[in-house]
């Protein structure tokens, strides 16, 4: 049993194929009455079964069909049977003993449970490497390869695909041959290449119409579909979608049927027919549920986070949208990722091992047939005392020889040990130094509260890139006026934490100093001060530490606004309408072309909202093909939550920084500070 990469669809419905869904429900039924009578005639051979490979086969086809219908918790019981008896039987079954590793490795698939995929399906590996079976060899290869694309770790994906692809046309195996151009296909179409896809995907469609796998063809049409959907072709995508669900329901595929149901649904919302949306969407879930489909309930939620976004039903957006988050991070966390690498890394070192432990024992017993001849000959020719007299003296030099290298290797052992300790206790030492300067800096920095008692509405994003941070948040209250400001100093870890504790110090003396002083004036003062006490003088080999900083003065009485930038502008949202304040293109430190910081006054009412912001979130890399965010993104981002109460747009700003960033280091310091009248 093979299994074929299946995706999400989003297909176009018109309103007289409603009809054709209705009589496509009528017939399920009868599909399931069908498979009830295959599974009752499976049982009553169980009962007649002895403890044979027939009882094994029959089990393994049990698990089958219970799995077709979406059964999974039974489909499991009776693999998980079928294993231990073909692990009993002697001699082993090894043939039936990987496929029964391959059926419940697919069924872990379904369920979204990758770990047990993954170690299920490499056992099966493992057996047919043994057994030199090329064609379960290929099986097994290409289902790995699914794994990979569905952590969008395509390059490894492609690999294990063409790898199938060849050892299955080697074989002249066509039906392995048409799933393996499908999978294949199905890598191109997510990495955007879809005139490839398709070209994979009809040689697949081909194939599989010949051979009649009924099943493979309505995977196919739906991958076609998908394609010619992303390529904008509605009514043809919807074509082969239709042709795809009317398959499904006649074989009685639950996964299939629920996931077609669901893209119906989410199309339905993309064309603006919410109600039908809705319908179909909730079917879908239902069914998702019931049979335990993980990953496809993930999309249904986002399906209808998506919808209840759209007809303004925003509670209701934001419980699917967290619904789905909270799969997603099952499904695909961090440590699944590591967890998947693990299992490959221990099962090729394995491999080697056994390779490397029977090569041994090759060597081993050509040594020995050698040692065996030797002793005759020499007791033939009258030498016997003399060879076992040097063989004795041989040994004793060996077993000496051995001895002191043993004491070697065990003090160099020791020494090792030794270092390692010395090492592991100074690297304690540095991250406690830095964990304690990070004390220094929080203490430093004014607490969320504090800044927070004196401004309205608001929110404060602080990720620090590492322990200690290099971008900080700052507030003062002075005479009726609040002055708050978000700064991104040179460099990150213990360099740009050392820059912003100066910057702490330095606005708190500026502003405790002199009167009421404008945005534009501080930061004039405050580059004066960098430039003094950090000795610039604009030489090549010169000191050229500074910050980025956006600064603003709040008149808490009449809600005037004063702001100043350098480099990092300020997003404005004034009646609905997003604009951007543009910053000086100058640095709070030494420049060459240095002028006065221009100062802007804004007079803002109840409801507009002002975000300050460092460059770390718009930097970071991420997303399917690792590129920067950028800051187009980040301003569609406030586009799209501006109406969202403060505190529940810092959740979704932070959730999409951590869903674009992955597994993909984080570059650089983050702070962003939002605030609504």
């Amino acid at each position: 049993m093979i299994l074929h990469k299946f995706y999400t669809f989003y297909p176009r419905c018109k309103s007289k194929q409603m009809l054709y869904i209705m009589f496509v429900f009528f017939l399920f039924p009868a599909s399931f009455k069908g498979q009830n009578k295959n599974i009752d005639s499976i049982q009553t051979l169980l009962k007649k079964d002895k403890a044979d490979i027939n009882k094994v086969i029959h089990l393994n086809n049990l698990c089958g069909e219970f799995r077709i219908r979406g059964l999974y918790d039974s489909a499991i019981h009776y693999g998980n049977v079928a294993l231990e008896l073909a692990k009993q039987l002697n001699p082993p079954y090894k043939n039936e003993l990987a496929n029964t590793y391959n059926i419940l490795g697919i069924i872990y698939y379904y369920q979204g449970d990758y770990l047990k995929t993954l170690e299920f399906w490499l056992k099966a590996l493992n057996i047919y490497e043994e057994l030199n079976d090329q064609i379960g060899m290929a099986k097994q290869i290409g289902n790995i390869a699914i794994i990979y694309n569905d952590q969008a770790d395509y390059p490894k994906a492609l690999d294990y695909g063409f790898k199938a692809l060849k050892m299955a046309k080697e074989q002249g195996n066509t039906n392995h041959v048409s799933i393996w151009l499908g999978n294949i296909g199905s890598v191109y179409r997510d990495l955007g290449d879809f005139p490839k896809a398709l070209d994979y995907y009809f040689k697949a469609l081909k194939m599989k119409e010949s051979l009649g796998n009924k099943a493979e063809i309505a995977n196919t049409l739906g991958n076609i579909g998908k394609v010619y959907e992303n390529q904008g072709y509605f009514d043809k995508a919807l074509e082969y979608y239709f042709k795809a669900l009317k398959i499904a329901n006649e074989i009685g595929d639950k996964n299939g049927i629920a996931r077609h149901l669901g893209n119906i649904g989410s199309l339905y919302t993309n064309t603006k027919k919410y109600a039908q949306a809705e319908k179909y969407l909730l079917d879908a879930l239902a069914m998702d549920k019931e049979i335990g489909a993980m990953k496809e309930e993930m999309n249904v939620e986002n399906f209808l986070a998506n919808l209840f976004s759209k007809t303004n039903r925003f509670e209701l957006a934001l419980v699917h949208y967290k619904n789905a988050v909270a799969l997603k991070d099952t499904i695909f966390s961090q440590e699944n990722k590591k967890e998947l690498v693990r299992k490959e890394m221990n099962y090729e070192f394995d491999k080697k091992e056994a390779a490397t432990k029977a090569e041994n024992e090759k060597q081993q017993a050509i040594a020995e047939e050698k040692n065996r001849r030797q002793e005759i000959i020499t007791w033939s020719v009258g030498f016997g005392l003399l060879l076992v007299l040097l063989f004795a003296g041989f040994i004793f030099r060996s077993l000496r020889i051995t001895r002191k290298q043993k004491q070697i290797i065990e003090i160099k052992s020791t020494e090792t040990e030794l270092q390692k300790k010395i090492i592991e206790e100074k690297n304690k030492d540095i991250t406690d130094s830095i964990r304690y300067a990070k004390h220094i800096q929080n203490a430093l920095l004014r607490e969320e509260e504090h800044v927070s008692v004196h401004l309205p509405e608001h929110f404060i994003l602080f990720m620090p890139k590492d322990i200690v941070s290099g971008d900080f948040y700052w507030g003062a209250e002075k005479n009726g006026c609040w002055y708050f400001a978000a700064v991104d100093c040179t460099g990150h870890g213990v360099p740009g934490a050392v820059m912003s504790m100066l910057g702490i110090s330095f606005l708190n003396d500026i502003v405790s100093h002199n009167g009421l002083q404008s945005p534009a004036e501080i930061l004039n003062r405050l580059r004066d001060k960098v430039i003094k006490e950090l000795r610039q003088t604009g030489e090549a080999d010169g000191n050229k530490d500074g910050m980025d900083i956006s600064l603003a003065r709040l008149n808490l009485k009449t809600n005037e606004l004063e702001w100043a930038g350098a480099n990092n502008s300020l997003y404005l949202i004034q009646n609905g309408q997003m604009g951007i304040v543009k910053a000086d293109k100058q640095p709070i430190g030494y420049h060459p072309n240095s002028h006065p910081f221009t100062n802007h006054t804004l007079k803002l009412k109840k409801g507009d909202s002002i975000y300050l912001y460092s460059d770390g979130y718009a930097d970071q890399f991420g997303g399917p093909k690792g590129k920067k965010f950028k800051y187009k993104q980040l301003d569609d981002l406030i586009k799209t939550y501006k109406h969202l109460p403060m505190k529940d747009q810092k959740e979704f700003l932070k959730n999409r920084f951590i869903e674009w960033k992955g597994s993909l280091e984080q570059v650089d310091d983050v702070c962003i500070f939002g605030v609504r009248l």
